[in-house]
């Protein structure tokens, strides 16, 4: 089971619309039951990451949390939200 964090600046708004469309595009993979997801602030990213196997922010981050973080703005236009997912699977090795 591998295992995602959403977060956005506050970890409500933005990261639930991510999830949402996330959690979405894995069912129309058939992914759904190889996945878990978490969700929080970007301010808590430092101590929440590492628990995890990829983050996907709404936000711009530059800090190393030691695992992959991909920038899901994506989600929350709209545009883009294929290859962005192609991007995700491909680095949780789905």
């Amino acid at each position: 089971m591998k295992k995602i964090l959403v977060a956005c600046g506050a970890g409500v708004c933005t990261s639930t619309v991510a999830l949402q469309k996330l959690k979405s595009a894995m069912e129309q993979r058939g992914l759904s039951n190889q996945v878990s997801y978490g969700q929080c602030a970007v301010a808590d990213l430092g101590m929440n990451a590492k628990n995890y196997d990829l983050v996907i922010t709404t936000s711009k981050v530059t800090a190393d949390y030691g695992v992959p973080v991909v920038f899901g703005l994506n989600f929350i236009t709209g545009i883009g939200i294929e290859p962005l997912v192609d991007d995700i699977v491909k680095k949780l090795g789905l």
